[in-house]
Order: C-alpha cells, then sequence, then structure tokens
C-alpha cells in the first residue's frame, strides 16, 4: 500500500491569492483608517477652539473688552499662557496651532491650522486645501480659505 502519499500543505497559487486578497483588503481599509485619525484630531482641534472661545468669553466678562485686561495687558499675552494654544492639549505631539486673530475691544477670531508635516495637512479641512478653523466672537464656526458652505458644514461636523 505504497501507491499515494498524501501531502499536506498549500500551494503557491492558494499562498499568492490569500496575499492578493490580504493587500486589496489593506488598500482599502488603510486610506479609512488613516481619514477616521485625521477626523478624530480635527474633532479635538474643534474642542479646543471652542474651549478657547469660552475662555475669552470670561476674559470679556471680567475686562468689558477682548483685547486687554484692565491692566493693559494685551490679550495675546494672557492667551499665550492658557494652554489652549494648541491641539490636543496633553500628548507630546500636536498637529494643530490655535492662535487668536483680529482682537479689538469688541471682537476677535480664533483660528486652528494644521501643524504642517503631522499629517493633518492631508486632511480635507487641511493646510495642503488651505483651509482653517475659525471661530469668532458670536460663536460663528467658519473655514478660511473656503465660503463653500458644504466644505465648512463637513469640517464643524
Amino acid at each position: 500500500m505504497q501507491g499515494k502519499m498524501l501531502l499536506k500543505g498549500f500551494t503557491l497559487i492558494e499562498i499568492m491569492i490569500v496575499v492578493a486578497i490580504v493587500a486589496i483588503l489593506a488598500a482599502i481599509a488603510y486610506p479609512s483608517y488613516q481619514d477616521s485619525v485625521r477626523k478624530s484630531r480635527r474633532a479635538d482641534a474643534k474642542a479646543v477652539v471652542l474651549q478657547a472661545g469660552q475662555w475669552m468669553e470670561r476674559f470679556y466678562t471680567v475686562n468689558n473688552r477682548y483685547d486687554q485686561d484692565q491692566a493693559g495687558t494685551a490679550v495675546a499675552t494672557t492667551f499665550a499662557t492658557t494652554g489652549l494654544t494648541q491641539s490636543p492639549i496633553d500628548g507630546a505631539t500636536k498637529y494643530y496651532t490655535i492662535t487668536l486673530t483680529n482682537v479689538t475691544a469688541t471682537a476677535f477670531i480664533l483660528n486652528a491650522a494644521p501643524i504642517s508635516g503631522k499629517g493633518q495637512e492631508y486632511d480635507k479641512c487641511g493646510g495642503m486645501t488651505g483651509v482653517t478653523l475659525t471661530l469668532n466672537q458670536q460663536t460663528q464656526k467658519g473655514v478660511s480659505g473656503t465660503t463653500n458652505p458644504t466644505i465648512i458644514g463637513e469640517c464643524w461636523r
């Protein structure tokens, strides 16, 4: 009874089919994963901008103006010490810079711009597209670099 030997294992064709299927799945899944990561980083930046907006409103409540405190110190000086100038607030790697611009006694604009080289510039609401998240004293959410309401809605969603 030495006629047939049973061979166990995979053929090269079977292994190549599995490798091809895994490669196709990876090609689809990895960009989706990256998009989800960018979206979560943008959500964190939006939260920091909203916190900074609340801080500005508290500053206004105390000083009756946005641009300086009662001692005459510019709000930019005080804002720099709040920890609200980068996103995320905690963690070693920062993805967004939060800046305060166009500050007057009655108005301000907060901007969240992606930091170059951190991957957020490839976000649809990122630096490659010239888009920066904005928030003003009336809590109007906007996006600089575009007037397209669809993009504004998507970036702040």
